[in-house]
């Protein structure tokens, strides 16, 4: 890959916590930063702090809701007008379980904002992502993963905020091994991570859990995936911070992953 100096790499929810951290790091290597988040003001107060902190004059902010399809369509839409080349994409927005119930299409939203939000992107943005090849996806995914029933997608009949999370998660994970094998040959890598567990965020705060780390430590993982040369040839791969784990049986089911993306194609509007 390019230098990080020279690369262009939009991260999703970079407003606070991972994200935010993640973000500022990039910017100190003098990346030139495509930011988003789901709050205007706070978006620009971010993208202010990361430039006083870096000394880094190339950092733009972009606003959507992940709850709201068409929000992500208008937020590809606006990269993909000025940056036809994106060399690494930070899937990193995210909500808990201790959020509402659906997204505004009527989705469980933590499915939709977790995963369908990244789904949909992810294949809107493409075309640059493979244009700036060799180049990167990463998506943050967790430890906490529950197998996605096809029969009850949307948890209608047993709905449970933590499992919500974790079925969302997931189909993450599932996504990125789907991803990385149809891009084999376009020099682009995706893989996926758990941050770390409980790190003090507003997610976990906001699920009441006490934390048991900092988020600085997720942080620096996502940066490893992004840019180190160390996994330049690693793809597919689900990592538990640095270190390449096992998920969830279920992402090795490819059959699971295939119903998987029929369904979402189908939630999302894309076609193939």
């Amino acid at each position: 890959m390019k230098p990080v100096d020279r690369q262009t790499i939009l991260i999703t929810g970079a407003t606070d916590g991972i994200g935010k951290l993640t973000a500022l790091e990039l910017a100190r290597r003098q990346a030139h930063l495509l930011v988003h988040g789901r709050n205007s003001e706070k978006l620009a107060r971010v993208v202010a702090e990361l430039k006083a902190a870096s000394a880094n004059k190339n950092i733009e902010g972009f606003t959507a809701d992940f709850s709201s399809i068409a929000q992500v369509r208008r937020l590809a839409g606006e990269v993909l007008a000025t940056y036809p080349a994106l060399d690494v994409l930070i899937n990193n927005a995210g909500v808990g379980s201790a959020e509402a119930r659906y997204s505004a299409d009527g989705h469980e939203l933590r499915f939709a904002v977790n995963y369908l939000a990244p789904f949909l992107l992810t294949h809107l943005v493409l075309p640059a992502v493979k244009k700036a090849a060799p180049a990167r996806i990463v998506n943050v995914s967790s430890a906490g993963q529950y197998p996605v029933d096809f029969d009850d997608v949307m948890l209608e009949k047993h709905f449970d905020g933590s499992r919500a999370y974790s079925q969302s998660k997931l189909a993450l994970i599932m996504f990125t091994i789907d991803l990385a094998a149809q891009l084999t040959k376009e020099q682009v890598t995706v893989n996926c991570l758990h941050p770390g567990t409980y790190l003090n965020t507003n997610m976990v705060r906001r699920a009441g859990v006490t934390p048991r780390g900092e988020p600085q430590s997720g942080a620096d993982a996502v940066v490893f995936l992004a840019v180190s040369p160390d996994v330049a040839d690693t793809t597919g791969k689900y990592f538990n911070v640095k270190t390449e784990a096992r998920p969830n049986a279920q992402a090795d089911d490819a059959q699971a992953r295939k119903r998987l993306r029929e369904l979402s194609l189908k939630l999302t509007g894309l076609t193939q």
